[in-house]
């Protein structure tokens, strides 16, 4: 079984990273971007075989490490596999 979680920070919270991509994509001749966000994007291999408990555990996960959830929302896709 497959986990996706995509990290990506809160709205209102400031993107210094993200700041620096827009600027680097305008100095390239990229016109016209109002904004950028970026996150992270972490897959883990489980060696769960139900998606319930595949996803509670990586919910888990998030809360204890992959995501800070004062500044951070995060996405989580299972794929059985």
């Amino acid at each position: 079984m497959k986990a996706r979680v995509h990290v990506t920070l809160k709205t209102g919270v400031l993107d210094p990273q993200g700041k620096a991509i827009q600027h680097a994509l305008a100095g390239l001749g990229f016109a016209g971007i109002e904004a950028v966000r970026q996150g992270k994007f972490i897959e883990i291999e489980l060696r769960d075989s139900d998606p319930g408990e595949a996803r509670r555990r990586v919910e888990a996960m998030c809360k204890d490490l992959l995501a800070n959830p004062v500044i951070e929302n995060y996405a989580i896709d299972i794929e059985a596999g």
